[in-house]
């Protein structure tokens, strides 16, 4: 490409032109004279001028007033015999906001979470991103790794399918414990503390349903396209979708645990206070389902009623420190 041809600066160019001058100098070790006019397209002399005006410019220290380290400078010597630029005292810029090594770690940390979901199937602006995270932080960020789980390559797979727009094919084991085989066009994975699930159109119950992946076996790809995507379909603000054969349980959930209860609660359930605790009820859909859920909370919820179900409930932790005293 052909050097820009010199044209002289008009007065309101000249600021932005110094500020776009000092971070090509600072990223650049050593350039000629030569080379940075040719980049803006200037004349040698006006970079000269520039150069000598950025070696008197800084910001004042604690004292307010101008010391030697509070102004750029550059190697005199290669700039007057040498026609060369290397600044040798950089202020104010090295002192922009940063992330601490720490803080980048757990950026990176949650990207590559992000990356493994189906709807970041295209990954290259997450990577780009995690590149930036580690060169810009204050320090080198830990080498930090997301552990693979039992679930990746279900995911890897639903990721596949999305990305070439086609159906799933899996064996699912329903809560009431039937088999069944399903097609389902992909729309959405997410998790539950450890668990994760499929959020998908069921062609077999041409509805949305959700799945749990651990549920999920004989996984394959289709090379049927799919017929709805996230766009076309409104998807339920909740996870888990009520029905008329849930049981519905009372329990007592500490306040400040009450909001992880927010997809078993059902519409217009009573909430009470008892004893400094929040009464109120859960749907789930099988009783080994509570289980799981109470499980999950240790300490901050109780089952209250059906006896069924706190006997269920009891029975199984008994059975569980049961194991552990053998």
């Amino acid at each position: 490409m052909p050097a820009k041809k010199p044209t002289p600066l008009q007065a309101q160019d000249k600021l932005t032109f110094l500020l776009s001058l000092v971070p090509y100098l600072v990223e650049r070790d050593r350039v000629s004279v030569a080379e940075v006019a040719a980049h803006f397209g200037v004349k040698a002399e006006q970079i000269r001028e520039a150069v000598r005006l950025i070696a008197v410019s800084g910001v004042p220290g604690e004292t307010h007033t101008y010391q030697y380290e509070d102004l750029f400078d550059i190697a005199w010597d290669d700039f007057e015999e040498n026609d060369q630029i290397v600044i040798t005292n950089h202020v104010a810029i090295d002192d922009s906001p940063r992330f601490s090594a720490r803080e980048a770690s757990a950026l990176i940390a949650g990207l590559q979470y992000l990356s493994s979901l189906p709807e970041n199937a295209d990954r290259a602006a997450v990577a780009s991103l995690m590149s930036k995270l580690s060169r810009g932080a204050s320090g080198l960020p830990s080498q930090v790794a997301v552990e693979s789980g039992e679930s990746d390559d279900a995911l890897a797979l639903i990721r596949e399918s999305v990305a070439k727009r086609v159906q799933l094919e899996f064996d699912y084991l329903s809560s009431t414990g039937e088999r069944e085989r399903r097609r389902v066009d992909a729309l959405l994975v997410e998790s539950v503390d450890a668990d994760w699930y499929l959020r998908g159109w069921c062609h077999l119950r041409e509805a949305i349903r959700t799945f749990r992946l651990d549920r999920i076996s004989n996984l394959t790809i289709t090379t049927e396209p799919i017929s709805h995507t996230a766009g076309d379909v409104t998807l339920p603000e909740t996870l888990f979708e009520g029905s008329a054969d849930d049981l519905v349980v009372t329990i007592d959930v500490s306040a400040s645990a009450e909001a992880l209860l927010a997809d078993y609660i059902p519409d217009g359930a009573v909430r009470t206070e008892v004893d400094g605790r929040v009464r109120t009820a859960v749907r789930v859909s099988h009783y080994h389902g509570l289980k799981r859920l109470i499980a999950s909370m240790p300490g901050v919820a109780t089952v209250v009623e059906p006896p069924e179900a706190r006997q269920i409930v009891a029975d199984w932790a008994s059975a569980g420190a049961a194991r552990y005293h053998g």
